[in-house]
């Protein structure tokens, strides 16, 4: 494993439903080399080509600075990082944050599947990437000595709204499922074998699952700093625990998310130490 870091981007893509609020989990190919089987929000790692399309963006780089909270990051890479986020979820899910009709997106993303990069399926369209559609929610660093990662990355997650008239899908390549998912139901699902996740997708799906509706959350998230959350593996009485920040065993003392403080290495997984960590949770269903 690499011990820098990959600049990456996520996104929790949201919607509203009869079912409460939901996000869309796409499930990786069991042969990718990164969380192989695994549900996992769209995303991926940073390109150079990203920091020539920070002027597509529908606000300053500096606000989008700002929003992160991240005192040394630059204005230009915080743009970057926004349009990373946003190209990864049209790459992996064919949604295009802009403000595109119900046919346009699904052409351009036909464009992109046969092989045109993002700058030229982008350039035929004269709208702005819609950044304002976004907020970022944490930033989280793989921690050295991961058994469950192949590689590191230095990932910003962001929530992210469901443009009218779009509906996401999986590639069939990289991804071999695509489901919405109320997150409550998600982690049944995870508890019950159903579904593999990694810890971040975990304590991400718990703090979703504290709302019922998408406009409450972008609220709550935009009303607080996006928390940085750098695991630490420590092993203790036998065991393998994985510690986030507020943990007793955790170098950082203030608690950094909701949900609990530590997983353990459990069923070739890392899962709450109890059940009742997770709260209550409704039976598993899913579209």
């Amino acid at each position: 494993m690499s011990t820098v870091p990959i600049p990456s981007a996520t996104v929790l893509l949201l919607r509203d439903s009869e079912r409460g609020l939901e996000v869309f989990l796409l499930r990786r190919h069991s042969a990718s080399d990164v969380l192989g089987g695994a549900y996992v929000f769209p995303g991926g790692k940073q390109d150079a080509g990203d920091v020539a399309l920070i002027e597509r963006l529908d606000l300053q780089a500096s606000s989008l600075r700002e929003a992160l909270g991240e005192p040394d990051l630059t204005d230009e890479l915080a743009g970057a990082l926004h349009v990373t986020a946003i190209r990864e979820l049209f790459e992996e899910a064919g949604v295009l944050l802009a403000a595109v009709d119900d046919a346009t997106a699904p052409e351009a993303w036909a464009g992109q599947r046969a092989g045109r990069p993002f700058k030229e399926v982008l350039a035929s369209l004269a709208v702005p990437l819609q950044a304002s559609r976004m907020a970022p929610l944490a930033r989280w660093i793989t921690p050295l000595g991961s058994i469950t990662m192949s590689k590191r990355f230095d990932a910003r997650f962001f929530v992210a709204t469901l443009p009218p008239g779009q509906q996401p899908v999986h590639d069939g390549h990289e991804a071999t499922e695509g489901q919405w998912w109320p997150p409550g139901q998600a982690l049944r699902a995870y508890l019950e074998s159903r579904m593999q996740l990694a810890p971040p997708q975990v304590m991400s799906l718990l703090h979703l699952a504290r709302h019922s509706q998408v406009a409450s959350l972008m609220a709550d998230v935009r009303s607080r700093a996006p928390a940085c959350i750098q695991p630490e593996i420590i092993e203790q009485a036998g065991r393998r625990l994985l510690c986030f920040p507020g943990d007793e065993l955790h170098p950082v003392r203030e608690r950094a998310q909701p949900g609990p403080t530590r997983l353990v290495w459990r069923n070739a997984r890392f899962e709450p130490e109890h059940l009742a960590d997770l709260g209550a949770l409704p039976s598993t269903t899913r579209t």
